[in-house]
């Protein structure tokens, strides 16, 4: 554990040693925010709008909740997973520099060198995103606030979350990689597809039929589904107060994508908790497994 611990703690240094890095990835959740409150907030406003009862009436500051709540949930569902490759470039510039060689002749378990890599990443990708949690927070207070304690503590929940499965997914997909050029290729297509089909850029329920059934076998489409909901909740609540009719407000969740369906069925927020949770598990037992064949080969 000492080794471990001592390894965890020379992988976060490094990131943070890294200017670029660091800087590339706090930014990045802060350009998104810029660029969705500038363009994509009237989009998602309009978008609301038309969709309200002809002649119904709606409050500014409950609009601005809504469009602000679903802008933040879309920035927190990309950046946990963009966030995460890029933390984990460590372990691929390990292998450019021949540093990774020093370490595999000294006393070390692959298999603790491992879970070096994964809980650095892990660390450091959370440290960035609830950074970037509180900013989207200050925001949200900024144009509409209705979400209480448990609201956002089930918030942080999800991206705690997130932030695993971005880690783990990552370290599965670096360990194939063994170059500068490899990882910004797959951090550059992840960056630039992710939020397409998970739902973050723009709702699934805008997809055709064929295209929602696939997404709908993809656990990141359940985590943007789950900050969404968490985000929103204090929104929904203030709507039914006002006696907003249940009808739009299901409408309006099936819209944002807050409801998903599985051939039909409507998936309960504990199915996406467990279907995200169980991706995390079996990715993780998946990156094991690989340094373990890995260990055999040599």
């Amino acid at each position: 554990m000492k080794t471990l611990g001592t390894l965890i703690k020379r992988n976060t240094k490094l990131f943070f040693k890294d200017k670029g890095i660091f800087f590339t990835s706090l930014i990045t959740p802060l350009i998104l925010l810029v660029l969705y409150a500038t363009f994509l907030g009237n989009v998602y406003r309009d978008s609301f709008v038309m969709s309200l009862p002809e002649g119904m009436q709606f409050p500014e500051k409950l609009l601005g909740g809504c469009v602000g709540g679903q802008l933040i949930s879309s920035i927190l569902a990309v950046s946990c997973i963009t966030v995460a490759f890029c933390s984990n470039m460590l372990m691929v510039q390990d292998k450019v520099n021949g540093s990774i060689k020093d370490l595999t002749i000294s006393p070390v378990k692959p298999s603790t060198l491992a879970l070096s890599y994964y809980f650095a990443t892990l660390i450091s990708t959370l440290i960035v995103c609830l950074t970037a949690t509180v900013v989207c927070l200050i925001y949200v207070a900024s144009v509409g606030w209705f979400m209480t304690v448990s609201d956002i503590l089930l918030l942080l929940i999800d991206v705690f979350l997130l932030v695993m499965f971005g880690t783990a997914l990552s370290s599965v997909i670096c360990f194939f990689l063994s170059s500068q050029g490899q990882i910004s290729a797959v951090g550059s297509i992840v960056s630039s597809c992710y939020g397409f089909i998970c739902g973050a850029y723009m709702p699934i329920s805008q997809f055709g039929d064929g295209l929602q059934t696939v997404i709908s076998f993809l656990p990141g489409t359940y985590g943007t589904a789950l900050v969404r909901n968490h985000a929103m909740n204090g929104v929904f609540r203030e709507m039914e107060r006002i006696h907003f009719p249940k009808d739009a407000i299901e409408s309006i969740k099936d819209g944002i994508d807050c409801n998903l369906y599985f051939f039909g069925d409507k998936v309960s927020i504990s199915a996406m908790y467990a279907i995200l949770g169980g991706t995390v598990a079996l990715l993780i037992l998946a990156y094991i497994l690989l340094n373990k064949f890995k260990k055999k080969m040599r």
